[in-house]
C-alpha cells in the first residue's frame, strides 16, 4: 500500500508557530501556541473594539488554559449585523477590503466584514500551501469563482497559486457549462476550483466527458459539499475531487482535505476551532457532532472570538492516514437551522441529507424545495433541474425513490401526514450561479373551512 504524503499544512503550521527547523510538530506545541495567540487576540480586541471591550468584561486578563475557552461568550452573526464597526480593531485607513454578505429575505440586514492587507495575506498564504496537494509547478488552474475584484476569493487564489509557480485563470461562476468546458479545454487546465453544483453541471453536460483525462484534480468549495456530487464528478472525469471548508468570516479559507480525503485539516495557526452543543453551548468531545465555533488568532481588522457558524460537524477520533498531528474536521453535515421537520411529531433531517439522496441520481444537477403546511398535513415539493430534457419521467421516479430512503420522509408518508411532489424546475434549465447556502422555502396555511 502506497504511503500517503503528509498534508503540506503541517509544515506550514509548524513554521508559523515557531518550533525550530527539524523539531517535529506536536499537539502540545499547537495547544501552547493557540493559548498564547488567543490571549493576544483577546488583548487586541479589548484595546481596540468597543464591542469586545464590553463583551469580554469579567474575563481574566490572561487565560491560563484552553480549558477555560468556554468561559468566553460567543460572538454571533447578529452581533456583526447590528453594529459591524464596533467589532473593527483597525483604523479605517488600514482596511483594505470590506465584504458585504446579504441575508435571505427582504428585510434581512447584511453582514459587513472588514479585512486589512495583512489579513488578506494570511488567506493568500493558506491558499499557497493548501493547494500544494492538488497542483505542481507549471500546471494551470481554472477558477470558477468571483475573482475580478482585488481581494476577492479568486484574486487571492491566483496570488497563492503564483507562489507555487502555478497559473490561476479566473473564469468566474459558471452560468454556461458549455462555455466553461470550452474555456477549460482551450486553456489546457489541469485543475478546477469551483462551486459543487456548477462543476457538476459541467461534468454532466454532453460535452463534459471531453475533460476526462485532462483534469487531474478538482477542488469544491462551499460550506457543505455533498459526497454524492464528489462521486459523480470523479466517475465522469476519472479525477480526484477535494473539498475545502471556509466562509468569509474565517477569511475565506478554513480547512482543506489532504490526499486521504477523509476530512478537513484546518489553519490551526490562524484559527482555533471548537465543536459545541448547539443547545447548551458547552464544548463537545471529539467524535460528537455539534456546531462549529471558531476564533481568529491572527486577524487584525475584525477579529472574531468564539464565532458561531451554525455549521454542524465533528472532529474525527481516528488519526488521518496522511500521518499529520493536525486535527481532522469531518464532513459538514449542514447548518443547524437547515433541519427540516416533516411533521409536528418531530421527524427531522438535515437539508444536506436530502442533497446526498437527490444528487446521487444521474442527470440531476440542482434542485429547489418548498414545504407547505396546512393543519396537520405537509407537502414537500422538489423542483428538479435536469441536465437534459430527456427521460424525465424516469428521473422523477428515481428522485422519489431516493428521497424515500430518508426514514423521516418515509415514516411521515406512511402516516399519511406527508405528500412528496416531484416537479421539473420552471423555466429554462439553468444551474444556480450563486454561492448561497441552500434553503427550503416554508409556507404555512391554516384551513379555515369547518
Amino acid at each position: 500500500m502506497t504511503k500517503l504524503p503528509i498534508t503540506p499544512l503541517e509544515n506550514w503550521v509548524r513554521r508559523k508557530i515557531g518550533p525550530d527547523r527539524g523539531i517535529a510538530l506536536t499537539r502540545s506545541a499547537i495547544d501552547r501556541y493557540q493559548l498564547q495567540a488567543l490571549n493576544r487576540t483577546l488583548d487586541h480586541a479589548r484595546q481596540n473594539s468597543p464591542f469586545y471591550r464590553e463583551h469580554l468584561v469579567g474575563l481574566p486578563q490572561t487565560l491560563t488554559s484552553l480549558d477555560r475557552l468556554a468561559e468566553i461568550p460567543f460572538t454571533t452573526a447578529e452581533d456583526i449585523r447590528r453594529d459591524p464597526l464596533a467589532l473593527v480593531c483597525a483604523s479605517q485607513d488600514r482596511i483594505a477590503r470590506v465584504v458585504t454578505l446579504e441575508t435571505s429575505g427582504t428585510t434581512g440586514t447584511p453582514k459587513r466584514l472588514f479585512f486589512t492587507a495583512a489579513d488578506q495575506e494570511l488567506t493568500v498564504d493558506f491558499f499557497h500551501h493548501g493547494m500544494a496537494t492538488l497542483v505542481q509547478p507549471g500546471q494551470r488552474v481554472l477558477i470558477l469563482m468571483p475573482g475580478q475584484t482585488p481581494g476577492s476569493v479568486g484574486d487571492l487564489l491566483v496570488r497563492g497559486l503564483s507562489r507555487l509557480q502555478v497559473e490561476g485563470i479566473v473564469q468566474g461562476p459558471v452560468d454556461d457549462p458549455a462555455a466553461a468546458i470550452d474555456h477549460a479545454l482551450k486553456e489546457k487546465v489541469d485543475c478546477l476550483v469551483g462551486i459543487p453544483v456548477q462543476v457538476l453541471a459541467m461534468a454532466s453536460h454532453r460535452q463534459g466527458p471531453a475533460l476526462a483525462g485532462q483534469i487531474c484534480n478538482v477542488l469544491l468549495s462551499t460550506d457543505y459539499v455533498p459526497d454524492a456530487i464528489v462521486a459523480r464528478i470523479e466517475r465522469i472525469w476519472n479525477c480526484r475531487v477535494f473539498k475545502h471548508y471556509g466562509m468569509t468570516e474565517m477569511g475565506l479559507g478554513g480547512g482543506v482535505e489532504c490526499s486521504a480525503r477523509k476530512g478537513y485539516h484546518l489553519r490551526e495557526a490562524d484559527l482555533l476551532v471548537e465543536i459545541v452543543d448547539p443547545a447548551t453551548g458547552l464544548p463537545l468531545a471529539d467524535g460528537n457532532t455539534g456546531e462549529v465555533v471558531f476564533t481568529t488568532l491572527t486577524r487584525e481588522g475584525m477579529p472574531l472570538i468564539r464565532y458561531r457558524t451554525g455549521d454542524m460537524a465533528a472532529f474525527r477520533l481516528d488519526s488521518c492516514a496522511c500521518g499529520t498531528v493536525l486535527k481532522t474536521l469531518g464532513r459538514i453535515r449542514g447548518r443547524q437551522n437547515a433541519m427540516l421537520e416533516m411533521t409536528r411529531r418531530g421527524r427531522r433531517f438535515f437539508i444536506g441529507d436530502l442533497d446526498e439522496k437527490i444528487f446521487a441520481v444521474d442527470g440531476v444537477i440542482d434542485y429547489r424545495g418548498r414545504i407547505d403546511r396546512q393543519d396537520h398535513h405537509t407537502r414537500l415539493t422538489l423542483h428538479i433541474v435536469p441536465v437534459e430534457l430527456q427521460s424525465l419521467d424516469t428521473m422523477k421516479a428515481c428522485v422519489r425513490e431516493a428521497v424515500l430512503c430518508l426514514s423521516a420522509i418515509r415514516s411521515a408518508m406512511a402516516d399519511g401526514r406527508l405528500t412528496v411532489d416531484i416537479q421539473l424546475a420552471d423555466g429554462p434549465v439553468a444551474v444556480s450561479t450563486g454561492t448561497a447556502k441552500r434553503r427550503i422555502e416554508h409556507r404555512r396555511e391554516r384551513n379555515t373551512c369547518r
